[in-house]
C-alpha cells in the first residue's frame, strides 16, 4: 500500500522549501519537512539546532546528537537544520529551550500542534 503524502505547504501557505539534506531529515529523508498521516511524530518543524536543543532532546529521551551508523544517522550537531516532531518542539517551547525555526521549511501539519504565533516567535528572523 503507498503512503500518501500531505500536500508540500508551509505555515504560510507558500510552497514547502527544503530543510536540509545534508544532515538528510524528514519523515520520508527527502529534505523536507513533508508528512502523511502514518507520520505519528508529527515531523513537520524545520528547527536549528542549538547545543542547548539537543542535552533538552536528549533528557527527555530522544538523543539526536550521539551518532548511530548503524541507522546511517551520524548525529546532529548545533548548526544543524532537521525536522523535529511538532509535539518535541512545543515541550521545548513551553521549557524554554526551543530552537529557531525555518518557516518556509516548516510544514503547514505543524499547526494542528503548534499555535503559528509561537512558531513565528521562534523564527529565524524573529529578534532574539
Amino acid at each position: 500500500m503507498a503512503i500518501s503524502m500531505a500536500p508540500s505547504v508551509n505555515v504560510h501557505g507558500g510552497p514547502l522549501q527544503s530543510c536540509s539534506l545534508d544532515p538528510m531529515t524528514g519523515f520520508f529523508r527527502n529534505g523536507a519537512c513533508d508528512t502523511c498521516a502514518d507520520d505519528r511524530g508529527s515531523h513537520t518543524v524545520c528547527a536549528v539546532m542549538t547545543a542547548e536543543f539537543l542535552a533538552f532532546s536528549k533528557y527527555v529521551g530522544n538523543d539526536l546528537s550521539t551518532p548511530r551508523p548503524e541507522f546511517g544517522f551520524a548525529g546532529l550537531k548545533p548548526g544543524d537544520q532537521w525536522c523535529l516532531c511538532a509535539g518535541r518542539f512545543l515541550q521545548a517551547h513551553e521549557d524554554g529551550v526551543a530552537p529557531r525555526v525555518n518557516l518556509a521549511a516548516t510544514h503547514m501539519g505543524a499547526l494542528e500542534i503548534v499555535p503559528l504565533e509561537v512558531l513565528e516567535d521562534c523564527a529565524l528572523d524573529a529578534g532574539v
